[in-house]
């Protein structure tokens, strides 16, 4: 059999081959890379299609609605696809042709192809499809430009950024989600897909995008789920800010069909001739080895070709819990000296700084939008406040909320027009029953925002973090600055001019730490990590909560993203209590942090946390740049255990969560420790004890044992009844040792 054309694109464990057919770009194959490009291609064609309208014929890499499909005399029109549109002279359909296919220069290490598809009856109206194979870890990327030269505006209907058409990869689909609301986020479900069935994941917020629902999933390819360290996964992610859509598709002659996108909400978008449209990117991986190896897969590209900085993450001192609006220069010193006595190594002036006169933010309906600090707080301005910190040699951070504003203000008082409003209907208020979301999609509003804030981050002096928070969603669905005609753009381009403002501030301020807030985990998705050093996983930071958020969030997100904080008890949001080694502990395996009241410790406590702080700082490099083993799951069980692995895997730290274990409940199985060297010897070492050699939660620390052993019989341990807890340092000594 003559195989077609075909591209191959491959990373280190992974293959993606495209095959030519019928003047289009089809899938041949995704799975392990075994380099027999053309051979996949020709077992690709040779499969049998389904005797369905939907599934008949090629499967292009860039179906659209209106394009042929079928074989022989059996010609159907598709129904389904990632791309719906109307053009400029009423036809709903598209039929592509690829009129050019290029390899893109890429110098940091990857393979990019470029597919230029050109509709056979509007030859103006192009798509240019881009797919990138990374050398180092097993990512793909893809994402699409659209354009045309028609008469008229043309009307997309639908605009996804991927849409995988694939036969042959199974006949059982197990789907995990992440799911939530506001302080109860990341919540993970598994579920089969079955036959002839879809589910379709997504958000309708405008802002608070990954609340509901996550943009990322996880697709077990097999009779039963994957483990984490066995199985087939084909793993996901969208990268956007904005209102989105994941549709997954099992079909009933068992071919997968997953499309995601930017969704459209309030009609379709408009296209006006000469302008490219840049979609969304989507990242997707192949394991063979389980939904461990996935995440660490998407954990490895995130910290090296998505995030803007790699260096280990400051722990940080937020102000928000201890003094919340009652901010002034005194409480600020007191609460710095605190911070240094913890340990911490920024601190973060929270909301509050800003607003004058009758418009001074001393509560949540005023000043949002006037980003001028308030000089009856600070009469000798936030740069003495820079002072205090760097004295204390502590760096200083500043929230902000740019994308909002209250009505009760300056900015709004002189530009209303600057606000999302529906002509003609009541405005709708948020957050202090004044807040309103400005227009984003106008580049004048977004001009003026950069120039706001970035003029307040110059008047500071090294000032080194910036928390971008945004409470509020899209509630008034109109802008004063699109057209009665191009409403139904807002969604679409308020995310994009997002992008571009925060494009222009990381440009104008490239070492700035920033942070993603939204009411919590709102956006904790890979589309603030193209621009945000880490987000905020939740508001709700109980120690016993956030185990749950934060082993959720892993299975996407690395530990160098996860801001994780250790807070004041009871907790302001469940009540309950921990103690402050369960809420260190916790923290230990994201970017650590605290959140705490004046004069918060005990001279003991205080000792103890900043033991702790100087064993995170020794140990950081390890969890927020290392590999991820997920040991036991705080889904299926009563605690939680993680493993997290140096590349060199010569330093290991284990971290271990018991979540209401009753008392005497019989033994625990080992610690299985996957991630370590068989060959090497590791020293073993309980840390975070709040007396030296007392409390030990294995007869193991203090000593030595050959990796091997660890990964194949375990790590004995006990947990004591409750919310107990420990943390372990592994150290590799050398090769081959005695053991003791």
């Amino acid at each position: 059999m003559k195989s077609p054309a075909t591209l191959s694109l491959e990373t280190p464990g992974a293959q993606l081959v495209l095959a030519r057919r019928s003047g289009v770009w089809t899938f041949a194959h995704l799975g392990a890379r075994c380099g027999a490009a053309e051979d996949l291609a020709a077992l690709a064609s040779a499969r049998p299609y389904a005797a369905n309208h939907c599934a008949e014929g090629p499967m292009e890499t860039y179906p659209a609605f209106g394009s042929s499909r079928g074989q022989g005399h059996r010609r159907l029109g598709n129904t389904r696809g990632a791309l719906q549109v109307r053009h400029a002279d009423g036809d709903v359909s598209v039929d592509w042709r690829c009129v050019e296919t290029r390899d893109v220069p890429e110098p940091s290490g990857a393979r990019h192809v470029a597919l230029v598809l050109a509709d056979r009856r509007h030859p103006s109206f192009r798509a240019v499809q881009h797919f990138l194979a990374w050398n180092d870890c097993d990512v793909f990327e893809t994402w699409v430009e659209l354009s045309h030269g028609e008469s008229g505006p043309v009307a997309l209907s639908r605009m996804d950024s991927f849409c995988l058409e694939a036969t042959g990869l199974g006949d059982r689909f197990h789907l995990l989600s992440l799911s939530g609301q506001w302080a109860n986020e990341a919540h993970v479900a598994e579920d089969e897909l079955l036959r002839g069935r879809e589910v379709v994941l997504g958000s309708r917020a405008g802002v608070h995008d990954a609340w509901e629902n996550q943009p990322a999933f996880f697709l077990s390819v097999g009779p039963a789920p994957a483990t984490e360290e066995s199985g087939r996964v084909l793993a996901g992610a969208l990268c956007w800010s904005g209102v989105w859509e994941i549709r997954i598709r099992h079909e009933w002659s068992h071919e997968l069909r997953l499309s995601a996108g930017a969704a459209n909400l309030s009609g379709p978008y408009v296209l006006e001739p000469g302008r490219t449209l840049v979609l969304p990117k989507f990242v997707f991986s192949w394991s063979e080895r389980g939904k461990g190896h996935a995440s660490r897969t998407l954990h490895r590209w995130a910290r090296a070709h998505l995030m803007p900085h790699s260096a280990p993450r400051d722990i940080v001192f937020n102000s928000w819990e201890g003094v919340r609006f009652d901010l002034s220069e005194a409480r600020l010193a007191s609460l710095m000296d605190d911070a240094r006595a913890l340990g911490a190594e920024c601190f973060v002036v929270d909301d509050g700084w800003f607003g004058r006169g009758r418009f001074a933010r001393n509560d949540a309906a005023h000043g949002l939008g006037d980003w001028k600090e308030d000089r009856a707080k600070f009469p000798r301005g936030l740069a003495r406040v820079a002072q205090e910190a760097k004295r204390r040699g502590l760096r200083l951070g500043l929230w902000f909320e740019p994308e909002m504003a209250d009505t009760e203000s300056e900015l709004v008082r002189d530009h209303p027009d600057w606000v999302l409003r529906e002509a003609g209907r009541p405005l709708r208020l948020q957050r202090g029953g004044t807040q309103v979301v400005l227009d984003l999609a106008n580049p004048v509003v977004r001009d003026a925002v950069f120039a706001s804030v970035d003029a307040a981050i110059r008047a500071i002096p090294g000032l080194a973090y910036v928390k971008w928070d945004a409470n509020a969603d899209i509630a008034n669905a109109g802008s004063p600055f699109l057209g009665p005609d191009r409403q139904a753009n807002l969604w679409f381009d308020y995310a994009a001019g997002l992008c571009d403002l925060l494009a222009r501030l990381r440009a104008a301020h490239p070492r700035l730490v920033l942070q993603a807030c939204a009411s919590g985990g709102g956006r904790a998705e890979f589309g603030s990590l193209a621009f945000a050093d880490e987000f905020w996983c939740s508001d709700n930071t109980c120690a016993q909560q956030r185990v749950l958020v934060q082993w959720g969030l892993s299975l996407f997100y690395p530990a160098c993203a996860m801001a994780a904080h250790v807070t004041a008890v009871p907790n302001k949001q469940t009540r309950r209590t921990a103690s402050l080694k369960y809420r260190f502990d916790v923290a230990f395996s994201g970017r650590l942090g605290f959140e705490l009241p004046p004069d918060p410790l005990s001279p003991e406590e205080t000792a103890f946390a900043r033991t702790c702080a100087s064993a995170y700082k020794r140990l950081r490099p390890v969890v927020q740049g290392g590999d991820l083993h997920r040991i036991a799951s705080p889904c299926e069980g009563d605690h939680a255990a993680l493993l997290f692995v140096s590349p060199d895997k010569r330093r290991a730290v284990v971290a271990v969560y018991g979540l209401s274990r009753a008392a005497n409940d019989g033994r625990l199985a080992p610690l299985r420790l996957s991630g370590l060297a068989p060959s090497l010897d590791y020293r073993i070492r309980e840390i975070n004890l709040p007396r030296p050699g007392t409390g030990l939660h294995t007869a193991f620390s203090g000593k030595t044992l050959r990796g091997g052993a660890l990964v194949s019989a375990g790590l004995p341990f006990d947990l004591g009844p409750g919310d107990d807890s420990f943390v372990l340092e592994l150290t590799a000594t050398k090769q081959q040792g005695t053991h003791t």
